[in-house]
């Protein structure tokens, strides 16, 4: 399913007075792109990922899913946090999305158990949040997400929270995961090597408020691995995004955020 942003603006009333986050976005996400939102910080792109999940209502212009929905929701959403339920054990964490839709409890289970099989964490089903490493819980956020069966799945900085070598771990967990379901995928990151590993396509955000500069094609082949960043491609792709952002990123540490 493709997504189509058309004309979204939004503002927020700040005590400096009315601050326009989205100065008005139109792009356009392929059915199973894997596709990355990247700007400065204060640009928006947390807020467009949120109008486009329905958390949020945009002040003008729309956000359409055009496609047959084989999935059983339109969305997931995986946040920069894991936001697991602390009282519920990893097996009971996944399978919200069933639950919601009041699906048979015997299905539960089985949903749980493949998914969080999908992730490698089976063996973790009866473990506590609070016993798990950070990359861990955002692989249970994951599993929960792709249990819910979207069509399209919204990831806010997914793993920015994580230290530096499990971040490269998490990402070629995650072009796995993509690999074999090939879901509709929309990611937000600051980090321009994160994005240039995962996405098919790169939407560059100028500075507030947040406008699509450019959009950036990857070039470089998958499937892909630690190994493709010393592909002279992915420098090549780094440079253009970072001489795209290099004077808003400028602009904005300038700048009161929101």
């Amino acid at each position: 399913m493709k997504v189509v942003v058309h004309g979204i603006t939004k503002e927020f009333v700040t005590a400096q007075g009315t601050t326009r986050a989205v100065g008005g976005v139109n792009l356009e996400v392929r059915d199973q792109e894997f596709f990355g939102i990247i700007g400065p910080t204060g640009c928006g792109k947390t807020t467009l990922l949120h109008i486009i999940a329905g958390l949020e209502k945009p002040d003008s212009g729309s956000v359409q899913f055009i496609g047959t929905q084989r999935g059983k929701s339109p969305v997931s959403m995986v946040f920069q946090e894991s936001a697991l339920m602390p009282w519920r054990n990893v097996e009971d964490n996944v399978p919200l999305g069933a639950e919601f839709r009041h699906e048979d409890q015997s299905l539960l289970k089985r949903v749980s158990r493949y998914f969080l099989d999908v992730v490698k964490l089976l063996d973790f089903a009866g473990a506590q949040p609070h016993e798990l490493s950070g990359g861990m819980k955002q692989k249970v956020a994951i599993a929960r997400a792709l249990a819910n069966d979207p069509e399209v799945i919204l990831m806010d900085e997914p793993f920015a929270s994580l230290d530096a070598q499990t971040r490269l771990l998490m990402r070629e967990e995650l072009l796995r995961i993509w690999e074999r379901d090939k879901k509709t995928v929309v990611l937000v990151t600051h980090n321009i090597d994160e994005a240039v590993m995962l996405c098919d396509r790169i939407a560059v955000m100028s500075a507030r408020p947040g406008l699509i500069k450019s959009i950036v094609t990857v070039d470089v082949p998958r499937p892909r691995t630690m190994k493709s960043m010393r592909d002279p491609d992915f420098a090549s792709c780094m440079d253009k995004i970072w001489n795209l952002m290099k004077y808003d990123v400028e602009a904005s540490m300038n700048r009161p955020q929101l």
